[in-house]
């Protein structure tokens, strides 16, 4: 089964940490070299979110009719040729249009792999593969500090890596995965009706609330640390790596939720992201990184949640609940970026970042539970989270 987690590590770093998060750690190099304001690094770190919401549109009905495989190949190939883009970009229309293009992989991936994985693994074991596959974001991460010592201020030689590393793992995955027959069914009753994201409310809110509040800081944290705090480069690599590597922590999402229940990982989780926001509102060297390390622990944590939340909701079609729920969170990220950058260009870093985390704390009221799809008067009710 490792055989198939590995390889899904890696194209989850490069889909998401590679193609989407990196951004933020390149942005303020990028931003001198083409001369960004906030406002226009904000619109392009959105047009990916953009993207991603995009794709997870046309996840299941693509994963269905083409497969799996395919699209966990497709992203692949979206993101490489994205972050090509990215490095041969001159202004701020051509680096939005390559942002744009790097961010659809990461739409197309996770739900791929949860229709994967649902085929290829029993239901005890499930949860904890797909959380482990999810953790390839913080491993990205803690690659992406490396590459840029190695190459300084050159972010567009960093991008050029990323896009040759991003062809050899879809290569890998090619290579690992292999087709089902049963991917090209799709469960008729999900494709036409509205009912599953009514049934999936409250997955959506908590989803979108997460995206909108944890995006200022993939966007906006390496440039506040830098730019307000006052940190190196050195120190600043420290952060991001520190970041990533807690990150992997998060791989424990599916263990935990076995264990203390969906609900309770659910605020655990909403409460250290909106904390570690706050957090890097601190000057001081040791409240910063603990911030990072907060942060990166918690976010992995989260989605690797919503990845659960999604598959049990959705059962019968796992690509669909993971679609739902990370398009939900696409859509909060993508406003998120939007609203952070004006918020930062127009008062400051500090009430921006005080703001974003106050945001995070009303969705701790979002219910999770598992509603039936069933039309049937008997089991039309709310049923409690199997925990």
């Amino acid at each position: 089964m490792w055989k198939l987690v590995f390889p899904g590590i890696a194209m989850i770093a490069v889909t998401y940490a590679f193609a989407r998060y990196s951004f933020g750690w390149f942005l303020p190099d990028i931003s001198s070299s083409l001369k960004l304001s906030e406002s226009q690094a904000g619109y392009i770190s959105s047009s990916a979110y953009l993207a991603y919401t995009i794709a997870l549109l046309t996840a299941s009905i693509f994963i269905h009719h083409f497969g799996a495989r395919r699209m966990i190949l497709l992203s692949g190939t979206t993101a490489s040729l994205g972050m090509a883009g990215m490095a041969l970009s001159q202004g701020f229309y051509t680096l939005t249009l390559s942002a744009f293009l790097a961010g659809l992989g990461s739409g197309w991936v996770s739900p791929a792999f949860s229709q994967v994985v649902a085929q290829s693994v029993s239901s005890d074991l499930q949860d904890k593969r797909n959380t482990w596959i999810n953790t390839g974001t913080s491993f990205g991460i803690l690659l992406t500090g490396p590459v840029a010592l190695a190459f300084a201020e050159q972010w567009r030689w960093s991008y050029a890596l990323f896009a040759v590393f991003a062809m050899i793992v879809c290569l890998w995955n090619g290579y690992s995965i292999k087709e089902k027959k049963q991917e090209t069914r799709m469960t008729h009753q999900i494709r036409i009706s509205l009912k599953p994201l009514v049934k999936a409310r409250f997955l959506i809110m908590a989803s979108i609330g997460i995206g909108f509040s944890s995006s200022i800081y993939w966007t906006f944290s390496k440039s506040y640390i830098t730019a307000i705090h006052g940190l190196t480069v050195s120190e600043s690599v420290g952060f991001w790596t520190i970041m990533g590597g807690a990150g992997i922590l998060g791989g424990v999402a599916g263990a935990i939720i076995q264990s203390i229940g969906l609900h309770r990982s659910y605020l655990l989780g909403v409460v250290v992201v909106s904390a570690s926001i706050f957090g890097l509102t601190n000057p001081n060297f040791a409240a910063i990184y603990f911030s990072a390390l907060l942060f990166g622990v918690a976010f992995i944590f989260m989605t690797g949640l919503f990845i659960v939340w999604g598959t049990r909701q959705f059962p019968e079609s796992p690509s669909t609940g993971v679609s739902i729920s990370f398009f939900s969170l696409g859509i909060g990220q993508s406003a998120g970026s939007i609203a952070a950058g004006m918020l930062i260009e127009g008062i400051s870093y500090p009430f921006a970042f005080i703001l974003f985390s106050i945001i995070g704390l009303p969705f701790l009221f979002c219910r999770t539970t598992i509603l039936p799809l069933s039309t049937e008067p008997k089991k039309n009710v709310e049923i409690a989270a199997k925990e």
